[in-house]
């Protein structure tokens, strides 16, 4: 399978393949959501669930010739709208769920219950994103800019398994991933997850993540620029063409990502993993593009 570079090729691939994934929106009644939405049915990777917000629903001009491919389910609030759309997942009538125009905290409420929930006992929940990047040839993906503060190194081997897997999805056979630091030294007295990231790839070799390179300390100039790599004299796997980067903590990831979309325009996809399916959670400052790719891209990791 060849490998996708960009989101264009993302949303080509799905359309091709020819079948709807099950969508369960939650309250769907932002022009961003509903605008996502419609283009996913169109391009035909998806059919969708709605959950509350039936009028706003009903009322998208977009969505009025698409009706065969979805429905609505009502819901009293937009508690209620995420419990109904959690049971949903949990039943297996829906293979991802979207966060429409409803709070964060209200939706993981539902997705985090430990008797009705959708995360797994054991199982560490993350952010991963995919990004476009103006000048750079391929999407990079990168975890995490949104969930865990600090992550633990067991955490941390749960996002390394999940960004080879979603490589893995978009065809990266052996994807480079690079462990940041804001430099190439490992530094035990101020860093000590930099002598961890040793181990890490001690175990990246013997297997354990499955078929990827994983190198680090890296910073983000090295893991993405071959030259900065030549310049420094670093010799390296990543050879700075990394697919996906893992960041220290979340103040680091979430830098890189509102840099990236603030500054560079980049257009970027995100998901929380970890989850029986896919959640696409999305911020309500989100344009419609961000929306209808981080749909793309859970539809592709399923």
């Amino acid at each position: 399978m060849e490998s996708i570079h960009n989101f264009a090729g993302l949303v080509s691939r799905l359309s091709q393949h020819g079948q709807r994934k099950r969508v369960a929106v939650v309250c769907a009644s932002d022009e961003a959501t509903l605008s996502a939405v419609a283009r996913a049915l169109k391009e035909g990777f998806v059919e969708v669930i709605f959950v509350g917000c039936r009028a706003e629903v009903e009322a998208c001009a977009d969505l009025q010739s698409l009706n065969d491919h979805f429905s609505i389910i009502d819901a009293t609030d937009k508690q209620d709208a995420a419990e109904k759309a959690v049971a949903l997942a949990r039943e297996g009538k829906v293979d991802l769920l979207m966060k429409g125009l409803i709070n964060t905290d209200i939706l993981l409420r539902a997705v985090l219950n430990k008797e009705h929930g959708i995360l797994p006992k054991g199982r560490v929940l993350t952010h991963v994103t995919a990004t476009e990047i103006p000048g750079y040839p391929k999407l990079v993906f990168f975890t995490d800019p949104a969930v865990i503060p600090f992550p633990s190194q067991e955490q941390r081997r749960e996002q390394i398994r999940y960004v080879v897997r979603m490589c893995h999805a978009l065809g990266i056979e052996t994807p480079r991933v690079s462990l940041i630091h804001c430099s190439e030294e490992v530094n035990a007295k101020y860093f000590p997850y930099t002598v961890a990231y040793g181990d890490l790839i001690r175990e990246a070799k013997d297997g354990e993540f499955g078929d990827c390179v994983l190198d680090g300390p890296l910073d983000v100039k090295t893991s993405l620029d071959a030259s900065s790599l030549e310049t420094k004299g670093i010799q390296s796997p990543i050879a700075g063409q990394a697919d996906a980067l893992i960041f220290p903590d979340i103040e680091a990831g979430n830098t890189f990502y509102k840099t990236l979309t603030l500054f560079c325009k980049a257009k970027v996809a995100t998901a929380l993993q970890g989850t029986d399916v896919p959640v696409v959670v999305t911020s309500r400052s989100d344009n419609e593009d961000t929306k209808y790719y981080s749909l793309a891209l859970a539809a592709t990791t399923i």
